[in-house]
């Protein structure tokens, strides 16, 4: 099964439309158009067909997450390429 067989039946399986998709490639701060969306739903003989690549599948699995359950607490797992600002604690010397 092809990330775009993935792609077309969560699609038709959660009653998405291209506006969704979009919103939810967003909350995995993936930005596509619906040109590429609708060129990836597209019949594999179409000329205008283009093969999801496994970069949009993942974006679109984990802002799926987000969207079904809403942001993971401050406790959660950094994904690659995440910078924090966090300061650890000093420890005392008494």
């Amino acid at each position: 099964m092809s990330n775009n067989d993935v792609m077309k039946k969560l699609r038709v399986a959660l009653s998405l439309r291209d506006d969704d998709i979009i919103e939810i490639l967003k909350l995995a701060n993936f930005r596509t158009t619906k040109t590429e969306l609708s060129a990836i739903f597209r019949a594999d003989d179409h000329p205008n067909f283009q093969p999801c690549k496994d970069q949009l599948l993942r974006n679109f699995l984990n802002g799926l997450v987000i969207y079904k359950r809403g942001v993971r607490p401050d406790n959660r797992v950094k994904t690659v390429g995440e910078k924090t600002n966090e300061v650890k604690p000093k420890e005392d010397k008494d």
